[in-house]
């Protein structure tokens, strides 16, 4: 008989398998305990374009950092810039109409949700009004109209009635939950009469009227201190190049010169209006507009610094504004989303332009256009901007939140008004910008500005992190 077939040989090996695994104790068995992940004390709130999160707070994929080979975000507290004076909105006649409209209840949850500090809030902290009409109130008015043919240049009929219906209770109602708010005012137009085509839409300001327009100026900051509202500053002009919206006036570089050391600025000195002068309130595409002002000595001595708008041009712009003339500031004052808005786009090239980008150019806020629209984005003047989309959108008092919503609220939520940026290297892939509050809190905003999930390290000293994010996400981390 042969005993070594192959059927004999596999039952032979088979059981010898078997001896050997019974002689082996169970202790000689290594085991190996699941992994463990630290826990990380860094507060991280996130928004992806699916709007899976939408400033969620979370902690999915958020570690200590580890040796890799991924970016690194290095923070460095000890080189700062400049102090920051707030994120916000244009808080436009409209914007405060529909606002007003709520009901008392749905309004009052409202303001807190945008202006408050707690949990559920965003902490606004800087407000763009106009003084008069911009092209997002119902109608066109001024603070002096008058009929055809006349004229009054001692102000007699000056009057901010046409706010007194919804701008200024509302700014009451925010002033009560946020008093130290910033509010910039600017002009889309003086009175018609004050023109040479005395006309809402373009034209020019006639140089016998400089003297008056200062003197409404005056008389606007005054009117609005008595309803316990302190402008913090002004620009001159919005959009002094553009003469195609309505209202809206054309005031060349040399024309604002003029009028600022000649007409404004002193008229302010002798008033003693404390109130910031702010040039230009444009596009980034003619740096050499406020340049050329502050190249004017006496007209410097007047002025504040330089707003801004991207519609044009380069957001690095602003430095090149700054590096002439490093002792004055800029400010970055409008730029609208369409409606009915894109949030995956939306969010990346705001995000990436403006809340990182200006800071990074040394601009002291960052401001959306606009706060509020209804469904149909109006209300708007005839000849207005039909495709501003808010914000929010109020109907009623219902209220949806756009993505310019969730692009401030990741700045404003997190960077008071008086925090401090400071140092971090950036990347095409991962734009940052880093912040010192008041509070001694650091904190980073991050995109990734990539098509793919991405990991990076962020190099703080008090915890150093690595993270992952989603595809076109922004993040928000406090420590």
């Amino acid at each position: 008989m042969n005993l070594l077939k192959p059927y004999n040989l596999k039952f032979y090996f088979t059981l010898l398998l078997l001896v050997a695994f019974q002689a082996c104790n169970e202790d000689d068995i290594k085991t190996y305990p699941p992994p463990t992940i630290a826990d990380v004390s860094v507060d991280f709130y996130l928004t992806s374009p699916d709007q899976a999160n939408l400033l969620k707070a979370t902690t999915n994929g958020l570690f200590p950092m580890v040796a890799n080979s991924n970016f690194t975000i290095n923070v460095t507290e000890s080189t700062s810039y400049q102090e920051m004076d707030g994120f916000g909105y244009t808080l436009t006649g409209g914007s405060a109409m529909l606002i007003n409209n709520m009901s008392t209840s749905s309004r009052s949850e409202l303001l807190q949700e945008l202006f408050g500090t707690g949990d559920n809030s965003i902490g606004i902290s800087y407000l763009r009004i106009s003084i008069g009409a911009s092209d997002l109130d119902a109608t066109t008015f001024s603070y002096n109209d008058l009929p055809s043919g006349q004229t009054d240049e001692n102000l007699d009929n000056f009057s901010i009635n046409p706010d007194m219906s919804n701008l200024v209770p509302v700014l009451n109602e925010i002033l009560a939950i946020n008093p130290n708010i910033k509010i910039l005012a600017t002009p889309w137009s003086a009175p018609t009469w004050m023109k040479d085509n005395n006309s809402t839409i373009g034209g020019v300001l006639l140089p016998q009227y400089y003297n008056t327009y200062a003197n409404y100026f005056v008389k606007y900051i005054e009117a609005m201190a008595a309803q316990g509202i302190t402008i913090d500053a002004i620009t001159i002009q919005n959009e002094p190049e553009n003469p195609y919206n309505n209202p809206s006036m054309v005031m060349s570089a040399d024309q604002q010169k003029d009028f600022i050391k000649n007409n404004l600025g002193p008229v302010f000195q002798t008033e003693n209006i404390s109130t910031k002068i702010i040039l230009f309130d444009h596009n980034l595409d003619n740096p050499d507009y406020p340049i050329s002002i502050l190249n004017d000595a006496s007209a410097k001595s007047y002025v504040d610094g330089s707003a801004f708008h991207l519609y044009a041009g380069q957001i690095s712009n602003m430095s090149l504004v700054h590096n002439a003339h490093p002792d004055k500031n800029v400010y970055f004052t409008e730029q609208w989303i369409q409606a009915p808005g894109d949030f995956y786009s939306d969010i990346r090239w705001h995000v990436r332009e403006l809340i990182v980008g200006a800071p990074r150019h040394w601009s002291k806020n960052v401001l959306q256009w606009n706060l509020a629209a209804d469904p149909n984005n109006n209300p708007h003047t005839d000849g207005g901007c039909t495709e501003c989309l808010g914000a929010i959108t109020i109907d009623g008092n219902s209220v949806q939140r756009n993505p310019g919503y969730y692009i401030i609220a990741h700045a404003s939520k997190f960077v008071p008004a008086g925090s401090v940026r400071i140092e971090s290297n950036t990347s095409f892939e991962f734009p940052n910008v880093a912040y010192k509050t008041p509070n001694n809190k650091i904190v980073v905003i991050v995109l990734n500005n990539s098509d793919v999930q991405k990991s990076l390290n962020i190099n703080v000293e008090t915890q150093p992190i690595s993270v992952t994010m989603p595809a076109g996400a922004v993040a928000t981390f406090v420590w």
